[in-house]
């Protein structure tokens, strides 16, 4: 089988300026949350922990409703196929990666929430007490905690081979697929 690749029909176009600022925005704060939920994880015990985990639930929160208004935009907005220079089983690949992410993007908040939820302390959000939709169970509370650090985990291995695809298109391949999602290009 031959490819024909042409620069009109290789070139890889940009994605939307909001798709673009969700993309980095939600890649800090999850980042982020991963990073401070391990530092809260090994002060758990500590006097002072608690403000950790009520910042953590907080940013979490609005890390949740960013990801379900990333999700809906790209529902609504397919975006323009790989270049003909990206082979189908690295299109594949990235399809499958993509929509994992999204689904432990979208697993994580809602699991730690009501993680949270079961839990004595329940969920703060900026000083606030969220009403609580379950009464406190300590043991259903230690199963969702601990489904939200195997989805935690489970991200850092998709966010890692997310990111080291980027850089391969980047670095090796130089056809233009990182571009589509940094600042600067013009959509289409």
């Amino acid at each position: 089988m031959t490819t024909i690749s042409t620069a009109a029909t290789d070139r890889a176009t940009h994605y939307a300026p909001i798709a673009v600022f969700l993309h980095w925005v939600l890649a800090i704060l999850i980042i982020g949350m991963i990073g401070l939920g391990w530092y809260m994880m090994s002060i758990e015990h500590e006097p002072g922990s608690g403000w950790y985990f009520d910042l953590h639930k907080s940013i979490g929160i609005v890390t949740a409703v960013l990801i379900l208004l990333r999700a809906a935009w790209r529902l609504g907005h397919t975006p323009d196929p790989l270049p003909f220079s990206v082979p189908p089983w690295q299109a594949a690949g990235s399809r499958a990666i993509h929509w994992l992410l999204y689904v432990a993007m979208i697993a994580m908040p809602l699991v730690g929430v009501i993680g949270a939820m079961l839990s004595k302390s329940g969920v703060v959000f900026f000083g606030r007490t969220l009403p609580r939709l379950f009464t406190p169970n300590h043991d259903f509370a230690e199963i969702f905690f601990t489904a939200h650090s195997v989805i935690a985990w489970v991200l850092v291995g998709l966010i890692s081979l997310h990111v080291l695809a980027a850089v391969k298109h980047l670095v090796i391949d130089k056809d233009g697929v990182f571009q589509r999602m940094w600042f600067g290009g013009h959509p289409g």
